[in-house]
């Protein structure tokens, strides 16, 4: 059975897969990058084609997201699967998956302030274009984003069947202790088990996948999910300015209102407004 870790891009999603690695995937805690890879994303070119499926028929890929998952659902096991996806026809005609593959959903969601400055530098975009593609929706054809809002929503639903998480990046980056505490509860909670806290690897996940110390790894080592400029064809470093990405400095006005109106009811909610 699947725990999807869903976000919209540039939310947080790698560091908490990082954590989540790091204290399930090792012996001591101790975070390095080859880790990460115990948790796949979903959706995956890699997996369709294995399947005989032409990832440029966007129709036909999607209607095998089931199929391809039921591929390597072990029913017996936990699994982790990254997404950034979001949760589009659930239970009717071609969703992007259901309860006989997904056990619950962690979703960490960033404000969305931040994601513009954060997104805007990945993708090689100014602030003003990313403010408009996280406004309007849209996917690349593979993975379906949706808006930042709808993407928000759209994983609530799990939440009426007390199989939803919902983690703040702003919490794992100030309270990663209690907010990492809280996310190992609710995974034995959903799986049934009793967690028995290793003290000591806890610690030195938090210790390893600070923001600090996951930039100081990719000078040293290159990250493989690092960025491609999409002006200048440069790769653009992962672990940018992470905690001191602050939109106060960084936004224009025009651009803040622009955000704050049309997300108001999602900032709210979430108390960035």
């Amino acid at each position: 059975m699947f725990v999807w870790l869903a976000s919209y891009p540039k939310s947080g999603n790698t560091l908490l897969r990082s954590m989540l690695a790091a204290y399930l995937f090792s012996k001591n805690g101790i975070y390095d990058f080859s880790l990460i890879k115990n948790i796949k994303q979903f959706p995956h070119g890699g997996l369709f084609i294995k399947m005989g499926i032409d990832i440029k028929d966007h129709n036909e890929t999607i209607k095998n997201y089931i199929k391809a998952q039921e591929s390597f659902n072990k029913k017996d096991t936990v699994q982790f699967l990254k997404t950034h996806s979001y949760l589009f026809n659930f239970n009717k005609a071609n969703p992007f998956t259901d309860f006989n593959n997904t056990l619950g959903v962690i979703y960490i969601v960033r404000d969305p302030r931040n994601v513009v400055t954060s997104f805007s530098k990945y993708r090689g975009l100014t602030n003003d274009e990313m403010t408009d593609f996280m406004i309007k929706g849209s996917g690349d054809g593979f993975t379906w984003t949706n808006n930042w809002a709808s993407n928000f929503h759209s994983w609530k639903l799990f939440k009426e069947h007390e199989r939803y998480l919902l983690i703040k990046y702003e919490d794992l980056i100030n309270k990663p202790e209690l907010t990492f505490l809280n996310i190992l509860n609710f995974i034995y909670k959903i799986t049934k088990s009793k967690l028995v806290l290793d003290k000591k690897k806890f610690g030195n996940v938090i210790k390893t996948t600070s923001f600090k110390n996951m930039q100081k790894l990719e000078k040293e080592k290159g990250f493989s999910e690092a960025g491609i400029n999409e002006r200048t064809g440069k790769k653009v470093p992962f672990f940018y300015l992470g905690p001191k990405n602050d939109w106060r400095q960084s936004l224009d006005t025009a651009i803040i209102k622009k955000i704050e109106k049309a997300f108001k009811k999602e900032m709210e909610e979430l108390g960035y407004l």
